[in-house]
């Protein structure tokens, strides 16, 4: 039996960054944010229900989702964003739980999903669910660091997420990733490693 972990946290929290720090650790990961972007690849399984469903103009020329068009339309339109999760959710669950089935006997198997607080049913999934947190104020700082987005198109992005409260509302474990540094990050990541009971 495998231990199965939820991994969520807001952009800019460094989920990514504790994400491979449990693989180091042993841990086998299913990213669902990288399933979802192989869906909507060219040739990919879910681009044409999209495409029947949103129409051509949410497709690229080499046949991928237009993700920034795809974002807009979302954003206004809370209709839209369902039909296009009803496409992609069941697609995105069976992947995932494909890719668990992966792992080997014994290994913990960690979720990354970065809207779990948002999604239904993911409590059920998992046996633990690990917050990495930090202020609003640090996930802005680091989205414009990396990526040089405006403040304002970060803050439109976490607007989209669970809050800082809900995402903690549902912790079992947390890791507070406010002001640590890489090798501190890494202790506190081997802390909660060591303390998540391990099934035979």
């Amino acid at each position: 039996m495998n231990l199965r972990i939820g991994l969520t946290g807001g952009i800019g929290s460094g989920k990514s960054t504790v994400a491979a720090m449990l693989v180091e650790l042993g841990a086998h990961l299913v990213d669902t944010d990288a399933i979802a972007r192989e869906l909507t690849l060219p040739g990919g399984a879910a681009m044409p229900a999209i495409v029947a469903a949103f129409g051509p103009e949410v497709q690229t020329p080499d046949g991928a989702l237009d993700r920034p068009r795809m974002r807009e339309i979302v954003f206004h339109d809370p209709a839209a964003k369902q039909r296009l999760e009803a496409i992609l959710h069941p697609m995105i669950r069976e992947q995932t739980e494909a890719r668990a089935a992966l792992a080997g006997h014994g290994q913990v198997v960690v979720f990354d999903v970065p809207l779990l607080a948002e999604s239904k049913g993911w409590r059920e999934r998992v046996d633990r669910i690990l917050v990495v947190d930090c202020s609003e104020e640090r996930q802005i700082e680091r989205v414009q660091s990396r990526s040089g987005w405006p403040a304002d198109a970060v803050q439109r992005v976490m607007a989209q997420q669970a809050t800082r409260a809900q995402r903690l509302a549902i912790a079992d474990d947390v890791i507070r990733n406010e002001e640590l540094s890489l090798p501190d990050l890494k202790r506190a990541v081997a802390e909660v490693w060591a303390n998540w009971p391990r099934f035979d």
